[in-house]
């Protein structure tokens, strides 16, 4: 026989364990990123740690980007994925696996050319403030 008691207190029981800890993660994660951004992200170690220190430093403070390799890999998933996917139309319908082959293709390069270009903006802009800050450091220097 089927008791229905039983299973909703072990699911009931389940449910609470499952909200504490999705309470304790969020306490710890606030905690932990607060003691992460003051004692590791401080300026003052900026060129501090070398090797595999050095790259999470970089990768935690945000000075690489690395979506611009991620989006180049999805381009590549998506233009393959359109391609393959257009031929499944060649029998029904010859005129929509011609569309989709060029027009999805091309759809698809016109839309990742966009994040790109926002991402090579962004890289760009913080050239040109680096280089304006050295500008500005020298002119101090100098007078």
């Amino acid at each position: 026989m089927y008791n229905s008691g039983l299973y909703s207190t072990r699911s009931l029981d389940s449910a609470v364990g499952a909200s504490i800890w999705v309470i304790v993660s969020l306490i710890l994660a606030i905690v932990g990123g607060i003691l992460i951004y003051f004692l590791f992200l401080s300026k003052k170690n900026e060129g501090k740690f070398k090797g595999f220190l050095g790259w999470v430093y970089d990768f935690l403070s945000f000075k690489k980007f690395f979506l611009e390799a991620v989006l180049k890999i999805t381009y590549l998933v998506v233009a393959i994925y359109i391609t393959l996917s257009s031929f499944a139309m060649i029998a029904s319908n010859f005129l929509g696996f011609i569309l989709t082959l060029v027009l999805g293709n091309v759809l698809a390069r016109i839309i990742y050319e966009f994040s790109l270009l926002v991402l090579v903006i962004c890289r760009n802009t913080t050239e040109i403030n680096a280089k304006l800050s050295n500008k500005k450091d020298d002119n101090n220097v100098e007078q």
